[in-house]
Parts: structure tokens; sequence; C-alpha cells
């Protein structure tokens, strides 16, 4: 019996010009989509990114207080190799980050200062394709990430922003979720693949205890072998796959 063939994965929306990704963790981003964030750089698109934590708690030999500054650095230079000049970081906890009305409240907080037509975030279910079960931070930011897309343009939901300054903003209209095992779209990964590579390698502290393998080979081979996988759905070209919710 043959097997059926995927569904081909449709190009992503183009008519946009800021966009704000937000995750939990220094990596997340370059672990997931960044080949995607340097080809919309190279556009003339702004990409802003938000971080719930600094990853404090994500190398064992290193004790939080040396972690966090070290993890933060590392993040602003990958950032900016994919030109991405605005990183912010909300402080919550690394391991233990909550999903609940004061995670929507900084992600919306973060959406009213930006003012993106398009959010992304991460993975927000709780495997990562029903075979590896996934981090509550992963889950807690993606879910409140997709809720505080709405949040941001009700200015009742949390009136305590606008007394702020920071006036409602609804023009969310899409949030696009990376690392999804249920992708609805794609980003022709091959302009900004060798960047992705670049900007991943900067959290060379995190990846040298991560993997015994040479950090650049360990990570020109996860990066390329999703592209290449994610291809075969998008053309055959090399892709960043992401699930698009519209609103």
């Amino acid at each position: 019996m043959t097997e059926p063939t995927p569904a081909q994965l449709e190009p992503m929306p183009g008519d946009w010009r800021r966009a704000l990704a937000v995750v939990a963790h220094p990596d997340d981003l370059e672990y997931g989509c960044s080949a995607a964030i340097a080809a919309w750089t190279d556009e003339g698109r702004e990409v802003a990114y938000v971080l719930a934590t600094r990853g404090e708690a994500g190398i064992d030999t290193l004790p939080p207080a040396e972690c966090a500054p070290l993890r933060e650095r590392e993040q602003r230079a990958s950032a900016a190799v994919v030109g991405v000049s605005e990183v912010e970081f909300l402080d919550h906890r690394d391991g233990v980050v909550e999903y609940g009305t004061a995670l929507r409240r900084d992600i919306a907080a973060a959406i009213r200062r930006h003012r993106p037509e398009l959010v992304i975030t991460m993975n927000h279910r709780d495997t990562w394709g029903g075979v590896a079960w996934n981090t509550p931070d992963h889950v807690a930011v993606g879910r409140a990430t997709l809720d505080a897309a709405a949040d941001a343009g009700n200015r009742w939901i949390f009136p305590e922003l606008t007394e702020r300054g920071l006036e409602p903003w609804d023009g969310v209209r899409w949030v696009a979720v990376a690392g999804s095992s249920s992708p609805t779209h794609a980003v022709d990964a091959a302009p900004g693949l060798e960047r992705a590579v670049r900007s991943l390698l900067e959290h060379r502290t995190y990846i040298e205890v991560l993997t015994d393998e040479d950090p650049e080979t360990y990570v020109r081979g996860f990066l390329t072998g999703f592209a290449r996988a994610a291809g075969e759905r998008f053309g055959g070209k090399p892709a960043v796959t992401f699930e698009v919710f519209g609103r």
C-alpha cells in the first residue's frame, strides 16, 4: 500500500514589517527558527526578541548567578548574527516558569511596546511530535504568548498596562509556532542557514556542556538535518517550519 504524500507547506505570510519572538530560554530561537529570522532581517523587516528567563538553570556546572549573565551575553551575540539588536529578558525563573496572568501580562506588555504584526513562539504542546516530552517552560511561554496576542489588544484585561502608558495593540495578525509537529507554513532556510549555524554557535558554553561532539559539527548537523527534512514538504528547498494561527 502506498504511503500518502504529506501535504505541502504554504509560504509564510509576507505582508508585515515588524515581528516579535517570545520564547522561554536563550538558544530556543537558535534551535528553532533563526534561519528564517536572518532572511527576514535581510529583507528589511524588524524583529525583536523577548525571553522569559535568562537560562540560569541550564548549565549544571555553573551556579545561576554566574550562568545568567553569561547566557545573556551569548544570546545578545547570537541575535546580532541574524540582524536582531533588541533583546529583552522578563526575568521569570528558569525551569519554573508558570503559566498564568503574570506571564500573560508581561508578554502582552512586550507586544504593546513592540507593536508587531507577527508574533513568533515555540512549541506550546506537551510533547515534541508525540515522542519526547516538552519542558514546562516551553509549554507555559508558548501558551501564554498565544493568549497574550489577544490580551494586548484588550484594554480591560490588564488596565494597569494602559496606566503605564502602554496603549492596546490589536495589530497582531498571526502567531507562528516554531518547532510544531503540525506545521502549516514554511520559510526557505537556504539564504539564512549559514548565519543560523553561526548564531547557534554563539551559545558555545551551553553546547559544550550538552555534547561531546565538535560544536560546529553538532550545530551544522542539527540545523541542516531539520531543514532538509522540512524541505520534503516545501518543494525540496531546505526550510524552517511554523504552525500559523491567524487572528
